[in-house]
């Protein structure tokens, strides 16, 4: 029976008895799903498609206190949208579509040794989300392979906006984010440029995870989402803050790109197939 107050675990959850709903929902779907001949893409284009409409809702992490896992399906933002797909879509490749699962699969992928120890353990960078998955073997980076370059990534707009986020008017989260701030900037990070995308268009494969960087030097990037093929050219799949809702992008990811100054080309990762516990 669901409570009428947020749901509190002892992995420091906070799920509202909607978004509940709504995920065991998402849930019931995973076992229509073909794991043995799906690919972990073809089941990301899936289920991302099956949010589509869900309403555009923006920091719905950021909340007072100590820092809990937020499950929250009602509304998505970028970031919070595609962390979802990519939970359920590993869950379904191995079978699994229990609560208690996804709750812990969801937090390995958010945080960075896949625990929350507090709020600057959280990936908040997507660069460094990027980076932190790879190590743990969920994804590849593929920039680099398909013909990026170079991406002079030194991301600060956090620490140097402590305005934004409450969270860092405590001393020892500022520090510790200016610790994971600096370690971003020593690593190599690769990019296509906008206006090569049509070029490596061809690489682009439907569930790719699609990071966009940008020209403000501060920042990594400005939006993720999925690649998905539309009418022979790849599109992206995002929960957008333009339209305040899930949506395919109307233009090619390429021309999505073109119209806007701020945005400066992609990161492209692979999901590695999720191997059954």
């Amino acid at each position: 029976m669901l409570t009428l107050f947020p749901f509190l675990g002892w992995s420091q959850t906070v799920c509202t008895p909607e978004s509940r709903i709504r995920l065991d929902q998402a849930l019931e779907l995973l076992p229509s799903f073909d794991s043995k001949t799906q690919s972990i893409n073809e089941l990301i284009v899936e289920i991302g498609k099956s949010f589509k409409g869900t309403p555009y809702v923006e920091k719905t992490l950021e909340i007072p206190g100590p820092e809990q896992l937020v499950i929250d399906l009602q509304g998505l933002d970028c970031t919070t949208y595609l962390e979802t797909v990519v939970t359920l879509a590993r869950m379904a490749q191995r079978g699994e579509n229990d609560y208690t699962i996804f709750e812990n699969e969801l937090e390995y992928i958010r945080y960075r040794e896949g625990v929350n120890q507090g709020y600057p353990s959280r990936l908040h960078y997507f660069s460094d989300w990027i980076a932190m998955n790879a190590e743990k073997g969920i994804l590849q980076d593929k920039t680099k392979e398909i013909g990026g370059v170079i991406y002079p990534n030194k991301p600060t707009f956090m620490t140097e906006n402590p305005q934004f986020y409450p969270q860092l008017s405590n001393r020892e989260n500022m520090e510790q984010l200016q610790n994971i701030e600096a370690s971003i900037r020593i690593r190599d990070f690769y990019f296509i440029p906008k206006d090569q995308i049509s070029l490596i268009e061809s690489q682009l494969q439907p569930g790719d995870l699609i990071a966009i960087t940008t020209s403000i030097s501060n920042l990594d990037m400005v939006h993720v989402g999925f690649a998905i093929e539309q009418n022979g050219r790849i599109h992206l799949m995002h929960a957008s803050s333009a339209n305040k809702e899930v949506e395919i992008s109307e233009k090619p990811l390429h021309d999505y790109l073109a119209g806007n100054r701020s945005q400066s080309g992609i990161m492209v990762a692979r999901l590695i197939p999720a191997l059954a516990n």
